[in-house]
């Protein structure tokens, strides 16, 4: 692994090298602060796909900078940063990178509805990884949630998505099922149910469809046990192809 990046940055980008572990922080720090602005944007996108500073040594301040770029163009609603931005969704599957999907929605929502159309075209685009779909799905979900004129459009991507039920992986539809309850969705519950009947849906997500009428708000509790279920395959995965969820590299 290379400990220092082998490209270097103009100022004020070059200071998101020294900011370090984002967890001794509370909040994200305001990067406009730093002097960031629309103009450092090129920088910060090359900052978020440099391999060397995702690659860097574990230990160090730099293998940290690319979430601080991340967070620095959500706060700059970098519209230009959307392709870039989802092209690092991979890393959720590739990497374990769960830094990624867990901050990456987030920072979509931040970009603001611009980013409704690419995340729609690439959750229906079954070449890409599972939990990176789940991050565009999240990712909706999130935007639906800061932008209220936008929560038809994102309900109806992610409504969309789960009419395909059938061909989706149940993990899929287990977790497209569990933030349409997020936003409430009850608009949604004729197709749920018709996914849960035709068992294609991973329970270990969210529950079965009571408890999906529970969380929607449709029953008040629960009138049967909750079935009895087995981890899912993809907490221990048998190969390469199915990924453990678990943080990577920056410890």
């Amino acid at each position: 692994m290379n400990d220092k990046p082998t490209n270097p940055y103009p100022y004020p980008v070059s200071r998101l090298l020294n900011l370090g572990d984002p967890r001794e922080r509370k909040e994200w720090p305001v990067y406009t602060a730093l002097g960031l602005t629309a103009v450092h944007m090129p920088d910060l996108i090359r900052m978020v796909l440099d391999d060397d500073l995702h690659e860097a040594d574990s230990d160090s301040r730099e293998v940290w900078a690319p979430l601080h770029a991340w967070r620095a163009l959500g706060q700059l609603r970098a519209v230009a940063a959307i392709e870039p931005l989802l092209s690092l969704l991979r890393r959720i599957d590739e990497d374990d990178d769960d830094w990624v999907g867990e901050e990456l929605p987030r920072v979509f929502s931040m970009i603001g509805p611009a980013a409704i159309p690419a995340l729609t075209a690439y959750l229906a685009d079954e070449t890409h990884g599972l939990f990176a779909r789940v991050a565009a799905v999240h990712s909706l979900e999130w935007v639906a949630r800061r932008y209220t004129a936008a929560r038809g459009e994102s309900l109806a991507a992610l409504s969309r998505q789960l009419e395909r039920f059938e061909e989706n992986d149940p993990t899929l539809n287990g977790f497209l099922i569990s933030y349409l309850i997020d936003l409430k969705a009850v608009e949604s519950a004729p197709l749920m149910e018709r996914a849960f009947a035709a068992e294609r849906i991973d329970l270990t997500v969210m529950g079965d469809w009571e408890d999906a009428q529970v969380g929607l708000g449709l029953k008040s509790k629960r009138a049967y046990p909750r079935p009895r279920l087995h981890p899912p395959d993809w907490l221990f995965p048998s190969d390469e192809s199915r990924k453990p969820r678990k943080k990577q590299r920056k410890k």
